[in-house]
């Protein structure tokens, strides 16, 4: 009597299915036609570009991201500046930085010379 033995199932993958499809063993088959190389080029090209645009765009991203935080913290340092620039120029502030120089502010308001 025989054994009973498995048969082994091949894992039909991509490379299975074309084999199947063009039949590279077939004593008709001489290669890849000549009619598709430029096809197969054109394709190969457009790929390139598509790739190459693809990292473009993403390092173009990156920078206006890093250039988007630049802006963001230039405003602020801009917003500081001008506040401190405003509060130093009330008159308060400058009669306390001017007191050191010896000049005050006059009590009396000035008066108006007429002339006849």
């Amino acid at each position: 009597m025989d054994k009973n033995t498995y048969k082994s199932r091949k894992k039909k993958g991509l490379f299975t299915y074309l084999e199947h499809t063009i039949r590279f063993k077939d004593p008709s088959f001489h290669g890849l036609p000549g009619h598709y190389i430029p096809r197969l080029l054109f394709l190969f090209f457009i790929s390139i570009f598509y790739v190459g645009n693809t990292h473009y765009h993403e390092r173009m991203v990156r920078r206006i991201g890093q250039l988007e935080q630049e802006v963001d913290a230039l405003r602020v340092d801009y917003t500081t500046l001008q506040a401190d620039y405003m509060f130093d120029s009330k008159q308060s502030e400058v009669a306390k930085r001017v007191a050191k120089m010896g000049l005050y502010e006059a009590p009396s308001p000035p008066s108006k010379i007429k002339l006849k």
